[in-house]
């Protein structure tokens, strides 16, 4: 695996950062040792409630300490980056051209690359550091520790030399004279395009939408080359680190956008080493008091013997003696894992603190081992997932198992590849440079089995939700609108894929709905949105789509509607959807009254009631009726029978009513049609609710030259509404042809004649 020291499931599990590694695989020049050996270890310090940690890359300030791995090997050395940048920078001499400074992270680097070349890191470097000279961090530290730091952050991940060289001069043009055009003319294009995506917009120019300007400019980097984003994230772990002289409040903002926006991009971005620790420094920051609590859960763990190694052990041998060759880990939990843990499952047990990791060398082999494990071991079904089959959006994959032990407490377990596990830490970054197809910046990228010729997975240089955050991001001119967009989608921790009628695929956020669809796949001509069905059912547009779902959008002719309901901004959850729907409604404030809004009136259209004509029943003399539960015309299948008066009612053979009476003794009468007379029927349209339908209908109906009867629309239900209309045809031979020209009106989407249940016998 290189220098990815640890791991866990997309799902927040547990993992150690790379420099936190009990033992680590870089080797160091003896002042960095010296450093790491005499560095206190500070990485539970909490003081007044705040974590020692720094503000953006720009503003020098004191380190304070990362949080500390839960199980770490006491004995071992941790590699304190601060301290063992600093010490490289001042230590012995340079070796050859190469400067003594930058010496741990070209051997994290080699670890991945051994043929990389070298003479852009110098480059960078010697231009990093002369531009910064003289430049100190609050906590007086020369500032260039500040870039390499964040440059072996990337470099124990796995980045290659470009992003690397990025990296050392993320900062020059940001905060001294370096200009863009001498990056440019020194590093080539590529290095110029990454410098300029972390590059902050001045306050001085944008004021209070600096901010969210920045993050725009920035996210639109990102679709163009994900390293921006990469080296983003490592830039803001640094400073995380090291926020420790700021105001309480203002590391409290500084962590609130950090848990709002870079932890979910890191997620996205599959990029769990990094995640986690933002997650740790924004927990203790924002919520210290429960991070002080986990901290005591932890020591607590840490002094009772160890409630997995057994269970490890087990593990080893069965899949030794199936010939299986395995490595098997203990991945403790990180703090923001195990607080969630205990609030799900209460008083914590030793096997909580911790998952099973087992890594093997090929895909067949994760299958092999879980059948191993599932024979031997009793297997908790529920906990089973299979993400190699169905990899996360975030190219995450592994197999979620647990196990029951005789002790009654359950092992979580975790089985991947050596490559499935890099990917697993170090997501996008673990693609080496995705924009080569050959070179040493692309030999990870070749060997990863998530990069697939038959493209049966999203392009990982651009994913799903950057691909939609970057379209609607152009409708949010306004800075407030698109930071809370942003905010809202990122929100969103998981996605699915839905697939459309016509064999397309649409990502989509979880909890997102028919409404979302319709505009991830329509934009803004949803707005004739007028139902879906949903794996072939009719659904209303408020129903939540679940991962796998088959979708296609009902729209009415452009002409027909007159655009969305104040009602679908409760049902949408992207970005894209709300905001669509909401620049309609301001440019139509006349038309946001619902159209499903207000309950119809009853229309009854008044008319003489005929006699009935086309019927001929065995009784002479007597008056028939049609009754009104079923409304039967010729060439339905009748029956008749007495009620009060002598008259004679004509029902439905299937009619309900006509069950009840004959299974009350009561003996139908023989009726017959009459041809080429007028009949009376009744009709219900099932429709989706939308401004002008009762028009349409009527008109329709007219054109085929049916009278009206009376007509009723009942109250909208889930912006759903029927019609009943009573109707007088010249022939019943005209049905047929009236129910199509029903059902081709916009918004209808059923027509059927009318079954009214009779609560007695006539």
């Amino acid at each position: 695996m290189g220098s990815v020291a640890s791991s866990t499931g997309a799902d927040g599990g547990s993992r150690r950062p790379p420099h936190r590694r009990s033992t680590p695989e870089v080797p160091m020049s003896p002042e960095a040792q010296d450093a790491t050996h005499s560095a206190p270890d500070t990485g539970s310090t909490v003081a007044g409630g705040t974590v020692d940690s720094s503000q953006d890359a720009g503003d020098p300030a004191p380190h304070a300490p990362a949080s500390q791995a839960p199980a770490r090997r006491r004995g071992r050395p941790r590699i304190d980056l601060r301290r063992l940048g600093r010490a490289a920078l001042l230590g012995g001499a340079s070796r050859g051209r190469l400067p003594d400074a930058i010496g741990h992270v070209v051997e994290a680097h080699r670890a991945h690359y051994p043929d990389a070349p070298l003479d852009p890191l110098r480059r960078a470097y010697v231009l990093a550091e002369s531009s910064h000279r003289g430049q100190m961090r609050k906590s007086g530290e020369p500032y260039i520790t500040h870039p390499l730091a964040v440059t072996l952050i990337l470099a124990e991940l796995g980045a290659e030399t470009t992003t690397l060289t990025a990296s050392l001069l993320h900062d020059t043009v940001e905060d001294t004279d370096v200009t863009l055009d001498q990056v440019r003319a020194e590093f080539g294009d590529e290095v110029c395009y990454l410098v300029d995506g972390v590059t902050k917009l001045e306050k001085v120019d944008y004021g209070a939408a600096a901010e969210p300007e920045t993050f725009r400019k920035m996210l639109v980097a990102t679709g163009n080359d994900v390293r921006v984003m990469s080296i983003k994230l490592a830039d803001r772990l640094h400073n995380m680190r090291t926020l420790g002289v700021m105001r309480p409040e203002k590391q409290a903002r500084i962590a609130k956008v950090t848990r709002d926006v870079l932890i979910p991009l890191a997620e996205r971005l599959g990029v769990q080493a990094l995640k986690t620790e933002l997650e740790d420094l924004v927990f203790a920051i924002l919520h210290p008091e429960e991070y002080r609590r986990t901290r005591t859960l932890l020591a607590e763990n840490a002094a009772r013997p160890d409630s997995l190694g057994e269970t490890v052990d087990a593990f080893r041998t069965v899949l030794r003696e199936a010939g299986i060759s395995a490595e098997v880990l203990v991945r403790p939990r990180h703090f923001v894992s195990v607080h969630r843990v205990s609030i799900k499952r209460g008083e914590l047990r030793g096997a909580d603190f911790g998952r099973i990791l087992v890594l093997v060398g090929e895909d067949a082999d994760c299958y092999a081992t879980l059948g191993e494990l599932h024979t031997c071991f009793t297997p908790v079904v529920s906990e089973f997932k299979d993400f190699i089959a169905a990899p996360k959006f975030n190219l995450y994959q592994s197999l979620h198992t647990a196990v029951a032990r005789p002790d009654g407490e359950v092992a979580e377990v975790l089985i991947r590849t050596h490559q499935m596990h890099k990917v697993a830490e170090a997501g996008v970054v673990a693609l080496g440079n995705p924009y080569t197809s050959g070179g040493e910046e692309s030999q990870d990228a070749a060997d990863g089995d998530w990069i697939r010729g038959e493209g049966e997975r999203t392009d990982p240089t651009r994913p799903g939700w950057l691909s939609r955050l970057l379209d609607w991001q152009q409708a949010t001119p306004d800075p407030d609108t698109f930071w809370r967009s942003l905010r809202e989608e990122l929100a969103q921790d998981r996605e699915i894929t839905v697939y459309r009628t016509d064999g397309g695929t649409l990502g989509l956020p979880a909890g997102a709905s028919c409404v979302d669809a319709a505009y991830a796949q329509y934009g803004e001509d949803a707005h004739a949105c007028i139902g879906a069905r949903v794996n072939g059912r009719l659904v209303t547009l408020s129903t939540v789509l679940r991962d796998g779902d088959t979708v296609h959008v009902l729209l009415a002719p452009l002409e027909t509607t007159s655009g969305p309901s104040p009602d679908w901004l409760d049902h949408a959850r992207t970005p894209a959807a709300r905001i669509a729907i909401r620049r309609w409604l301001t440019a139509h404030p006349d038309d946001r009254q619902a159209p499903d809004a207000a309950p119809r009136p009853q229309l009854t259209v008044a008319g003489a009631r005929p006699q009935v004509e086309n019927v001929v029943v065995d009784r002479p003399g007597a008056t028939v009726r049609i009754a009104g539960c079923c409304t039967p015309v010729p060439p339905d299948p009748v029956l008749g029978f007495a009620v009060r008066g002598g008259a004679v009612t004509v029902h439905r053979a299937e009619c309900s009513a006509v069950g009840r009476m004959t299974d009350a003794g009561r003996e139908p009468i023989g009726v017959r049609w009459v041809r080429d007379a007028e009949c009376r029927v009744t009709l219900t349209a099932e429709s989706f609710g939308r401004p002008h339908l009762l028009a349409d209908l009527t008109e329709a109906i007219a054109i085929e030259g049916v009278a009206i009867v009376s007509a009723t629309v009942e109250p909208p239900a889930e912006g759903r509404v029927r019609h009943t209309y009573s109707l007088q045809l010249p022939d019943a031979a005209r049905l047929p042809t009236l129910m199509r020209a029903m059902r081709k009106v916009a918004g209808v989407y059923d027509v059927s004649r009318a079954q009214h249940p009779a609560a007695a016998a006539p």
